[in-house]
């Protein structure tokens, strides 16, 4: 009797960028991705039924942050919420406790518990020190580093530094070397500091004056600052998280000029606004903070436009107790949790607007993917890439995070209580089913480290 074609074979609604194939199958042999095809499926050696759901490209979250607030152990619990939101791709920042990833040796160290604790695939970011770590950047690319980060606003001078102009302007022309991206955390310090100082001294310590303290402006000055940058060196620089359209038609504007230029939009400014910030209080700082109601407007013009890179988290999973705000909102910490609730989210955001789910797939996946260099391995559904998918049931469901798969004290979301249009069924890493629907299924170290493919600088054509 002829061997069975294919280890597995996965029925229901397959969603690519351009089209939706209803009654489609993703056939997988091994951990990769064998046929997609519709109607009658081919036979395999088990079948998973999920008819009448949504096949997607298992998500490339571009930007979370395991080990800020837990250090290197903050992978395991972080993983854990990603399988359970069927992101199968996270590509984690570099600002560590105790120790950023400034080097080629502490990347493979970082590696290793990767490969030793998470649930799912990751691939890593580098970073420089605050002076002198110019010289360690060929090795971190050498070591697999997908992309580097670097900031113009400093929250710690060893973990995340603010790298001056000279400084910044050195690290660009050695990262166009490599190929690689470079994201910036894009504020400007001294305007900041200033604002947040006067309204200190001003007893204006509520919630609102987050936004006050860190308005449009910081941003776009620190954008046109990186931006002339990397026009003057060649590099790909990109805005880690725009919160403003602005940001995104600076970027425009210099591509135009022949800059490689790009920015990205962290899923809170498709949705969160000043209000959200005032009624969440500290859960709801993060930074840059959320915007006007208009602006999320803009937002969507911009992303409608095509001039969004893609779509990420920035999820933080900090300690509910370093969130809570008790009268001074410079005291609680910036950054929120947003793994576990990007897939029902944003596939909520593009039905509320009547867009297609393909932009999901478009956006959610394989634009990250490509940006960090790690496609065709990760990021979409075709033959030869990892058969990593995630299953979204559609319906009315609301988003509980009590239901979050983290330890305890990072159990808090600002979505917590909000309508949700689908939810995750199902979440397949490599051909394995690593979520059910109810229970991680994965085990510490089921996921791998995912290197950078290739060195092709990517902006978005073709």
């Amino acid at each position: 009797m002829p061997p069975t074609p294919f280890d597995r074979v996965i029925l229901g609604d397959v969603v690519l960028p351009d089209a939706v194939l209803r009654d489609g199958y993703v056939a997988v042999r091994g951990e990769a991705i064998a046929a997609i095809g519709q109607g009658t499926p081919p036979p395999a050696a088990s079948v998973d039924d999920h008819a009448g759901r949504l096949l997607l490209p298992g998500l490339v979250d571009g930007h979370m942050h395991t080990s800020s607030s837990t250090g290197w152990p903050g992978i395991e619990g972080a993983s854990m919420s990603a399988a359970a939101g069927g992101v199968t791709t996270c590509v984690d920042m570099p600002y560590d406790v105790p120790r950023p990833v400034t080097d080629a040796g502490i990347l493979r160290e970082k590696v290793a518990v990767v490969e030793a604790t998470s649930h799912v695939d990751m691939a890593l970011y580098g970073t420089i020190t605050k002076a002198g770590g110019i010289e360690a950047i060929a090795g971190l690319a050498e070591a697999g580093a997908c992309s580097f980060k670097l900031s113009t606003y400093e929250y710690d001078a060893v973990r995340f530094p603010r790298i001056d102009h000279p400084t910044m302007l050195a690290a660009f022309r050695e990262i166009a070397k490599t190929g690689l991206m470079c994201a910036i955390h894009n504020e400007d310090q001294e305007l900041v500091q200033r604002l947040t100082e006067e309204a200190k001294a001003a007893g204006r310590t509520d919630p609102i004056m987050h936004a006050r303290t860190r308005p449009p402006l910081a941003e776009s000055m620190a954008d046109l600052e990186i931006f002339e940058m990397a026009l003057e060196t060649g590099c790909h620089v990109h805005i880690a998280h725009s919160s403003i359209a602005r940001g995104f038609e600076l970027a425009e504007i210099y591509r135009r000029s022949g800059a490689r230029t790009s920015g990205e939009a962290c899923i809170q400014y498709l949705c969160m606004t000043e209000e959200d910030l005032v009624r969440l209080q500290g859960f709801g700082k993060c930074n840059p903070p959320f915007r006007s109601a208009a602006e999320v407007e803009r937002m969507w013009e911009a992303f409608r436009a095509g001039r969004i890179a893609y779509v990420s988290t920035d999820h933080a999973p900090w300690p509910r107790e370093r969130k809570r705000y008790d009268g001074d909102i410079f005291a609680p910490v910036a950054g929120l949790t947003g793994l576990q609730s990007f897939a029902p989210l944003l596939y909520t955001l593009l039905a509320e607007r009547g867009l297609p789910v393909t932009l999901m797939a478009l956006y959610g996946a394989e634009r990250p993917a490509r940006f960090h260099g790690l496609f065709p391995k990760k990021g979409a559904l075709r033959v030869g890439c990892d058969a990593d998918l995630c299953v979204l049931e559609r319906g009315d469901f609301t988003f509980d995070a009590r239901e979050i798969r983290d330890r305890e004290d990072a159990r808090w979301s600002p979505y917590d209580g909000r309508a949700m249009h689908a939810r995750v069924a199902a979440t397949y890493l490599r051909g394995a089913c690593i979520w059910d629907g109810s229970a991680v299924l994965a085990r510490p170290g089921s996921g791998r480290f995912v290197p950078r493919q290739h060195r092709d600088t990517y902006l978005g054509e073709g």
